[in-house]
């Protein structure tokens, strides 16, 4: 009986981590390549948010914000991955061909995680992130709807803080990608402003 009682126990606390604690997602396109690939399993931290705070270079998961994914299969998930760009307050901005992107007017050296060949953005843009609101773009610029391709969506292309479900930790299936997935938070220390929300 005593067994059973425990092994009761476990299936209680692995449940709730899963609801409350742990997110299970599948990556469903080449966005983030190479940080993360199509068919990579990775386990986020829902409480990022609520406790641990959001920082610029977090990877994360949210719900499609504006129909960003009508043009995807009607069966896929309807979750994102991006990294996190710009927190309510910073201006992003990118003059395009090649140039860095540019955080409150800092440009930040993006070649630890963009996928090698591909600029920071081919074309300009530039926009404030609005309070409970962020800024996200792709890892393969190349290959990614981010923030940069929805201006006319009703928010500026920008990611409401209600819509993020967690942030990525680690890669767990294939074996073979086993791994942690970097924030490099580095990237951003020269910024400065508001460091996390």
């Amino acid at each position: 009986m005593s067994v059973l009682f425990y092994c009761l126990i476990a299936v209680v606390i692995v449940s709730l981590l899963r609801i409350f604690v742990l997110g299970l997602y599948v990556v469903p396109s080449r966005s983030m390549e190479n940080s993360l690939t199509v068919g990579d399993h990775i386990i986020t931290n829902r409480l990022a948010k609520p406790v641990l705070k959001l920082k610029r270079g977090d990877v994360i998961v949210f719900k499609d914000p504006s129909n960003w994914l009508k043009s995807e299969n009607a069966f896929a998930s309807n979750d994102l991955v991006k990294r996190l760009i710009g927190l309510p307050g910073d201006v992003v901005a990118c003059k395009g061909d090649g140039s860095p992107v540019t955080v409150n007017g800092v440009a930040i050296d993006e070649s630890s995680y963009l996928k090698a060949g591909v600029t920071p953005s081919k074309f300009a843009f530039k926009v404030k992130v609005t309070e409970g609101n962020v800024f996200v773009l792709g890892d393969n610029r190349a290959n990614s709807a981010d923030s940069r391709y929805h201006p006319n969506d009703g928010n500026y292309g920008l990611v409401p803080l209600d819509r993020i479900k967690g942030v990525a930790m680690l890669t767990y299936m294939p074996t073979s990608r086993f791994g942690v997935i970097h924030a490099h938070h580095d990237v951003f220390a020269k910024v400065g402003g508001i460091p996390h929300i």
